[in-house]
C-alpha cells in the first residue's frame, strides 16, 4: 500500500496561513524533493484552487524568481485528486474524488506506487480523523504570526507520533517528520 505523507509550514505559534511564510530557495527545494516521493498529490478545493492560482505552467513572465521555476514544473506536472463536493470540474492534471473519504483514499492508497502527498488543513484534519495519514512532516518557521489558522483544532482524539527524522535549514526553519504510533 502507499504511503499517504503531509506536509505543511507552520510559523512557532502554530500558524499555518501561507501568508505568514517567507519563501526561500532552499525550503522550494526541500517541497520539491518532497513531491517527487508522491505519484500524486490529494488536495482540498480551497487548497486545489490555491496551488492552482499560485503554480499552473506557464507563468507571466517575471511573476516568480527563477529558483522557483523547478518547484512549478513538478507540482504542475503532478496528477491532482481533489476532494470536493462543490466543484463540478476541475483539470490541471486533476480528478474529483466524491462520495465516502475514507473509502476513496484507501483506494488511491491501495494502487502501486511511491506514494501520496497531501496539503492543505481541513482534508488534513479529516484524514488524521480516519487515522490515514502515514506521516506527516511540520515544516516549523522562526516567526510568530500573532494570528490563525491553527492546525488540527477540533481533533476528536490525540493523534499519537514518533518523531522519525529533523533537518535544519539556512533560514532557520526545522522540518521534523513523524509517524503515527499505531
Amino acid at each position: 500500500m502507499r504511503p499517504l505523507r503531509y506536509s505543511i509550514n507552520i510559523t512557532l505559534d502554530g500558524c499555518c496561513d501561507h501568508r505568514a511564510i517567507v519563501p526561500d530557495e532552499e525550503l522550494h527545494r526541500h517541497a520539491g524533493e518532497n513531491l517527487k516521493q508522491a505519484d500524486a498529490l490529494l488536495f482540498g478545493r480551497v487548497t486545489y484552487e490555491m496551488m492552482e492560482a499560485a503554480w499552473r505552467q506557464p507563468a507571466p513572465a517575471g511573476a516568480r524568481p527563477e529558483w522557483m521555476e523547478p518547484f512549478a514544473r513538478t507540482i504542475d506536472a503532478a496528477k491532482k485528486y481533489v476532494v470536493s463536493s462543490t466543484l463540478d470540474r476541475v483539470d490541471w492534471n486533476a480528478e474529483l474524488v466524491r462520495g465516502d473519504l475514507e473509502k476513496a483514499v484507501l483506494q488511491l492508497k491501495r494502487e502501486p506506487g511511491k506514494g501520496l502527498f497531501v496539503g492543505g488543513v481541513k482534508l488534513a484534519q479529516a484524514l488524521a480523523e480516519l487515522g490515514l495519514i502515514d506521516e506527516y512532516e511540520f515544516m516549523v518557521q522562526p516567526r510568530l504570526a500573532g494570528h490563525g489558522p491553527t492546525l488540527f483544532a477540533g481533533l476528536s482524539k490525540p493523534v499519537p507520533l514518533r518523531l522519525v527524522s529533523r533537518k535544519e535549514f539556512g533560514s532557520g526553519a526545522v522540518a521534523m517528520r513523524y509517524e503515527p504510533i499505531r
